[in-house]
């Protein structure tokens, strides 16, 4: 049995397991004609856009993204895909028709609007319903009671997951642990302990502490923290005569941390927009299901490494700029030094959280791992693009998705943000937390 296994269907049938006899005199469905629209790519464009217009972390960004495309695969289910439903199947009414594209649509539009209270998606709703269905219309006329019903059992399931826990963040100024470098207080300081869409907790493949160390004075005396914050130091600074123009490049198509951009999870989804369409019978609806579970189950899995542990690592800024208050004699303090990161004024900075793990790397190591098994491989050539205004216009080609998620993890680095090993141990929890969820939902 394969779960989250929907087949592209032409005609969404209500012949779903206990409810035949409930059906019987239904009308059998129609869908919208409209030939290369993809509603389930539609409403991934909705949902970057209001990404770009709410702006805030990648954090609550990436769980409304699972909650819009959990809801619309629970629709498609519904109405006759193969599969077993994220949270439940929803039973059509007797004497109406139902238009798979128009409950997709229903779906997507009813956690976006709750969601995103404060957009007005109205339009984009109309666009998506500009034509009508083929077919009869039911005794009772069409119906899209099923999105409405899928779309309200989404939200009912995330009421109340800890996503609005706004307990403040505790600052310690003891040295190695984070503390807030002039951009902002501490972000999603809590997300670390809302409920996981399909992770047991977000505590289930958290890395070991930094370089393995068990206390913060073992890892700021080590000659492996010396290396670690020297070679940020080198690569990352703002003007860094080590860092090849190459990397310059890569660190700012990768960045997208700016108010206005689609946000590293936004990026994911386009690329996962590129590598479906560029491949003929791609079940649109299932993958952004599944990739959308892993961003989202990923954000909850790097925010606990960030916030839930013995260390909360403070970013490279503060630790080059510290008068040797590591006591470690291989890292010289340098009080003028800066990150290569910057708004779009040139001021540079830092994002306000911990380092340990990088969320652009854990985010980039679910998105490869739940690509490269849905397609049951690592080896897609694609095309990206970004929407950071210091790489506008920019794109980078690659031959593998984990060879793409490498590079984003390894960015940050070379934008001065992040360690090395922020990077290596994101990519690792994002692929198991992919791994994970791709077996418990896609193979049964």
């Amino acid at each position: 049995m394969r779960t989250l296994g929907l087949r592209r269907i032409a005609v969404a049938a209500l012949a779903t397991v206990g409810l035949a006899t409930s059906i019987a005199a239904t009308p059998e469905p129609a869908r919208a004609v409209s030939p290369g629209f993809d509603h389930t790519i539609y409403w991934n464009n909705v949902l970057i856009k209001a990404y770009r217009q709410a702006g805030g972390p990648p954090t609550t960004l990436s769980r409304a993204g699972a909650m819009m495309h959990l809801a619309m695969y629970d629709t498609k289910v519904s109405l006759g895909g193969q599969g077993k439903p994220y949270l439940a199947t929803v039973s059509p009414q007797t004497s109406y028709s139902y238009d798979l594209d128009m409950n997709l649509d229903e779906a997507a539009y009813d956690v976006l609007k709750a969601v995103f209270p404060t957009i007005d998606f109205t339009q984009d709703y109309n666009n998506a319903r500009s034509i009508a269905p083929i077919g009869e219309p039911g005794p009772n006329g069409w119906s899209v009671s099923v999105g409405q019903t899928a779309a309200q059992n989404m939200l009912n399931a995330r009421a109340n997951d800890g996503s609005t826990n706004n307990t403040p963040y505790s600052i310690s100024y003891t040295a190695g642990q984070w503390q807030p470098t002039g951009s902002g207080s501490a972000a999603s300081p809590n997300w670390g302990l809302v409920k996981p869409f399909g992770l047991t907790a977000g505590s289930q493949f958290r890395p070991s502490l930094p370089g393995g160390f068990t206390t913060i004075t073992d890892l700021l005396t080590s000659s492996a923290y010396a290396q670690q914050v020297n070679d940020v130091k080198r690569y990352g600074s703002a003007t860094s005569a080590d860092r090849s123009a190459d990397q310059t490049q890569l660190a700012w198509f990768w960045a997208n941390d700016l108010d206005g951009t689609y946000k590293p999870p936004g990026q994911l989804f386009t690329l996962t927009q590129t590598i479906a369409k560029a491949r003929t019978g791609t079940d649109t609806t299932r993958l952004f299901a599944l990739v959308s579970l892993a961003m989202a189950d990923a954000a909850i899995a790097a925010w606990d490494a960030k916030y839930q542990t013995s260390i909360d690592l403070w970013r490279p800024e503060t630790a080059i700029h510290e008068p040797q208050s590591d006591n470690n004699a291989a890292t010289v303090p340098d009080a003028g030094w800066q990150p290569l990161s910057a708004d779009r004024n040139g001021i540079h900075f830092s994002p306000p959280f911990p380092a340990y793990v990088s969320g652009h790397a854990t985010f980039a190591g679910a998105w490869a791992g739940m690509i490269k098994r849905f397609y049951g491989t690592d080896a897609i050539s694609f095309t990206a693009t970004t929407e950071d205004p210091h790489a506008s216009g920019v794109t980078r080609s690659f031959t593998s998705v984990s060879a793409a998620a490498t590079e984003d993890a390894n960015s940050r680095l070379y934008l001065g943000v992040h360690y090395q090993w922020d990077a290596d141990q994101g990519l690792a929890t994002g692929d198991s937390v992919a791994n994970y969820l791709f077996t418990k939902y896609y193979v049964n």
